[in-house]
């Protein structure tokens, strides 16, 4: 295991829970933020957000698959073994589907925080919120375990980041309580 990797791994993926904490906590600054001149060129604050987590999610999966190169000495090959990879699979089909199912649920505006940056978003208790608090953290966490699972299992580093990942995201819907 090389320290500096992971902390390198660490600091890139911390990017984006800290950029949705300020939001969340401070979305005035956002706006302000939003207003300036090349900002606003992206949209609306609501826009603008949709490509910040679109950017986030192109870094993760930079640092996922840099992470599996690194430690697959230089392969990105997936786990042989039929279980581990149908489990793998597994959770991150159940993961999508939680995903999926914010979006179409909240809209892109429920998603990327329109109720903190102005907009009427009334509280979901439907499918997925019935059955979970932060569905969407839960469906991210389920890909990002179901993705090392298939990747790295057995090797000693597969737990790694995606315990990372869920520390990252408990903490973050902590805050946004």
């Amino acid at each position: 295991m090389n320290v500096a990797v992971l902390l390198v791994a660490a600091l890139v993926l911390s990017f984006e829970g800290v950029c949705y904490v300020w939001i969340w906590r401070w979305p005035d600054s956002f706006l302000k933020v939003c207003e300036r001149p090349l900002v606003a060129l992206l949209g609306e604050p609501v826009a603008v957000l949709e490509k910040l987590f679109y950017c986030f999610k192109v870094i993760q999966i930079a640092a996922f698959l840099g992470w599996c190169h690194f430690y697959g000495d230089g392969s990105l090959q997936l786990v042989r073994e039929g279980p581990i990879l149908a489990a793998g699979s597994a959770l991150i089909l159940v993961g999508q589907i939680l995903n999926l199912s914010v979006f179409w649920r909240l809209s892109t505006v429920g998603v990327f925080y329109g109720n903190r940056l102005g907009y009427d978003i009334p509280w979901s208790r439907e499918f997925p919120f019935s059955f979970l608090r932060h569905p969407q953290y839960v469906g991210s966490l389920l890909s990002i375990w179901g993705f090392f699972l298939a990747m790295r299992l057995p090797h000693n580093d597969w737990y790694l980041l995606p315990s990372l990942e869920t520390a990252y995201y408990t903490f973050g819907a902590y805050l946004e309580q």
